[in-house]
């Protein structure tokens, strides 16, 4: 019954939504969505943590990870286009309850992580206003990423593609510069490679201090999964939705790699300035203390004007994703019916409206009880790798039911190298990441500590328990998972139906 609900939605017209996304978008949003904060204040806490070489194979082992999930979910997304795609496709390949789990899971991790956005973009302010009340700041902010929401898809689209941009050109300026002074160019007197054996490094407190960087790399590269999100809304999904992809891999190596590489040459991983992790330690950003090096006095000033940049940029794309999966959980009947109505513009109203005001209400939490706040921050904390999990999962099944009913690989517009290795490797890496966030707290028996860091996990199992037991849902044989494609304008292809067994 729940397979046969979602066919009949799938094979609608589907979301009334506007394809105003040009390639253009897609491609600086995946890029985008992977650099923040996480590349420009706290890579340097993993290099302190696990020295200048387990800091870069974390960031490369987990880059490798992320691009495998990026192409397994081209796959799916080129096959079937739609807007909040991470539960549909669970859904439709695993089980409609795990569809149910995965989707109300992404939103509420978007919609909490709008709040935290807001608020950090108060802290942002205050670098130069430290006088004003960071709630003013939080309100502006949270105005403004409601109202670039509200207007248009394109809007949206086009606010990030300039936002990636300048995130992109203080990235390949930074490169500069740091080479620059490594060779000694730069900032007097040539650094080279020596801080790569300097005392301990390259690697620093062994496989334990790696696993931790993995925990902060898989933080940073979060947000790539929303060229996902973005299929239902581009004007091309089947050629931008590749390209951005296949970009994204060598722009992660690219940015990520060379970027802590020349942190880490050009500052030693002793340095207790690299113990920032938040965007409140601007002024010890890695990225702000290697231009100072360099000797360029205003480096902090336009390191933090960048760094506001990013967590608008950050809010903007939660706004958008929470929105979009919440109206898609409407239309697959998860979710309230109400919640799927559009405006003439595309634009999903209820559903922004619902998601800003439980953005507002958790930040107003903040003020009112920072106990409610931190525990819903910790719920979130989780959440993105669950929804990696999800989609590594979906699309294993995905390309097993592809095969199992007869179909050919030249079928797919595109489709996924090194199966099945890749959605397995991202599988038992997104496991090994969510149990090594917080081991210690185990074995000590610090179980307040471990309800805080692993919360999200069990609310997901409740929710897809919960659902399983209320609906009677079941894993779906892979002769009857339906593979069908999908229009651009989101029907079904009735003759690209697979045959019944």
């Amino acid at each position: 019954m729940e397979q046969s609900m979602s066919n009949a939605t799938t094979s609608k017209a589907s979301d009334s939504v506007k394809r105003g996304l040009k390639t253009r978008h897609v491609s600086m949003i995946a890029l985008g969505g992977c650099i923040g904060t996480g590349l420009f204040v706290a890579s340097g806490s993993a290099i302190s943590s696990a020295g200048p070489g387990g800091a870069l194979v974390a960031y490369t082992a987990m880059g490798l990870m992320v691009y495998f999930l990026m192409t397994s979910l081209g796959e799916m997304a080129t096959n079937m286009p739609i807007s909040g795609s991470f539960a549909a496709y669970s859904a439709k390949y695993v089980d409609p309850a795990l569809g149910f789990a995965m989707g109300w899971n992404y939103w509420f991790n978007w919609a909490i992580t709008v709040a935290v956005d807001i608020s950090t973009a108060a802290l942002v302010m205050k670098f130069w206003l430290p006088g004003v009340p960071g709630w003013i700041w939080s309100l502006v902010a949270l105005v403004l990423v409601f109202t670039i929401n509200a207007l248009s898809v394109q809007a949206f689209g086009e606010t990030e593609f300039w936002m990636s941009l300048i995130k992109v050109v203080t990235i390949f300026i930074f490169l500069a510069v740091g080479l620059l002074t490594i060779v000694g160019i730069m900032g007097g007197h040539a650094t080279g490679l020596s801080n790569f054996t300097y005392k301990q490094a390259p690697f620093v407190g062994g496989f334990p201090a790696i696993l931790s960087v993995f925990v902060v790399a898989g933080f940073s590269f979060q947000g790539t999964e929303l060229v996902g999100i973005t299929a239902g809304e581009s004007e091309d999904p089947s050629h931008s939705v590749p390209k951005a992809i296949n970009q994204v891999f060598w722009r992660i190596i690219l940015f990520y790699i060379l970027a802590i590489f020349v942190i880490a040459a050009v500052l030693p991983y002793t340095s207790h300035d690299l113990l920032g992790s938040s965007a409140s330690d601007v002024a010890i950003s890695p990225f702000t203390l290697v231009f100072k090096r360099a000797g360029l006095a205003a480096a902090a000033s336009v390191m933090n004007a960048v760094i506001l940049t990013s967590v608008i940029s950050a809010a903007n794309s939660g706004m958008y994703a929470s929105t979009r999966m919440l109206y898609s959980l409407s239309k697959e009947g998860y979710a309230p019916r109400f919640l799927e109505r559009t405006g003439k513009n595309g634009i999903p109203y209820p559903a922004l409206f619902a998601t800003t005001i439980v953005a507002a209400l958790t930040f107003f939490s903040s003020i009112a009880g920072p106990q409610i706040y931190m525990w819903l921050v910790a719920a979130s904390g989780l959440t993105g790798f669950i929804a990696w999990f999800g989609i590594a999962l979906s699309h294993f099944r995905f390309r097993r039911a592809f095969i199992a009913q007869g179909h050919k690989l030249s079928e797919l517009k595109y489709h996924a190298k090194w199966f099945p290795f890749g959605p397995v490797l991202a599988l038992v890496l997104c496991i090994a990441v969510i149990v090594g966030q917080d081991p210690q707290s185990f074995f000590s028996g610090n179980w307040e500590q471990v309800l805080v860091t692993y919360i999200s996990v069990p609310l997901v199992l409740i929710l897809y328990i919960g659902y399983k037991l209320k609906k009677h849902t079941k894993l779906i044989p892979l002769s009857k998972v339906d593979v069908s494609p999908v229009h651009r304008d989101g029907t079904l292809k009735e003759d690209a139906k697979p045959e019944e067994d």
